[in-house]
Order: structure tokens, then C-alpha cells, then sequence
């Protein structure tokens, strides 16, 4: 199955730009399709979480001053 879509002329050739010259626009848009991944929730251990929570407080706390 095939599909069309419109770009304008100015994102096709910032499509272009990132196109390797072996691939297709298929594969270009597909390889930056799956470079998009989503933030992976709960990927810190509880002591970084920790240590990310105290710099952030240190950090407003020096604001307050």
C-alpha cells in the first residue's frame, strides 16, 4: 500500500538535507519515526531520583536568598 502526503517546498528540502543517499523517503522518515523514542518513566534508580531532588531543592533555595 502506498500513501501521499504534502510537505511544503522549504520541509522537503530540510527532508533532504537529512537523507542519506542510499535510502528513500520511506527509510528517512521511518529512521526518524524510531529516533523519537518516549521519555522511558521510572528510568532512574531511587538514589539518582534522590540526588536529582536535592539539587533541584539546593537550587531554589539559592534563589530565595
Amino acid at each position: 500500500m502506498s500513501t501521499s502526503i504534502r510537505v511544503t517546498d522549504d520541509t522537503k528540502r530540510m527532508l533532504e538535507s537529512l537523507k542519506r543517499e542510499d535510502e528513500t523517503f520511506d527509510e528517512l522518515l521511518e529512521r526518524l519515526a524510531q529516533s523519537e523514542k518516549p521519555i522511558d518513566i521510572g528510568a532512574w534508580s531511587e538514589e539518582k531520583a534522590d540526588r536529582a531532588r536535592e539539587a533541584v531543592e539546593r537550587s531554589r533555595e539559592s534563589f530565595e536568598r
